[in-house]
């Protein structure tokens, strides 16, 4: 058995991977910036090269993940989804209930395709309404 013998990385001055503290100043910022850039790979330097420098930010904080991303009623997905289940007297089959769930993380997402799919489906809901076609 072969035992690491590296040094471990210390959090600090040395470490050019630490987030950058609220109380560094500019010219520390763009020093530990250079760092972080002379020891990714070249693969890596390309994307970066191709956003360019300037507009490169190692520091940019994560997005949400997507199962607490919170919909205009503070609720996320999973709630949502609990709630239209419940609300619904019937149980659906697999395939409704993955189209269902598609639909909400994609409304809550913003994505275009599921806004636009949503508005379609209230759309043609008040064009059978108007209509007098609505199932009961």
């Amino acid at each position: 058995m072969t035992h690491d013998t590296r040094t471990p990385v210390r959090a600090g001055a040395d470490n050019p991977w630490d987030k950058p503290s609220p109380a560094m100043s500019p010219e520390q910022e763009a020093q530990l910036k250079q760092a972080i850039y002379d020891k990714i790979p070249e693969r890596r330097k390309k994307y970066i090269e191709k956003v360019g420098y300037a507009n490169w930010d190692p520091f940019q904080k994560p997005q949400d993940p997507i199962d607490i991303r919170l919909d205009e009623t503070n609720r996320t997905a999973q709630q949502l989804m609990r709630e239209f289940l419940q609300a619904r007297p019937e149980a659906g089959s697999n395939e409704y209930n993955r189209g269902a769930w598609e639909l909400c993380l994609g409304v809550i997402g913003g994505s275009q395709r599921f806004v636009g799919m949503f508005d379609f489906c209230n759309w043609y809901r008040d064009l059978l309404a108007r209509e007098d076609k609505l199932p009961k």
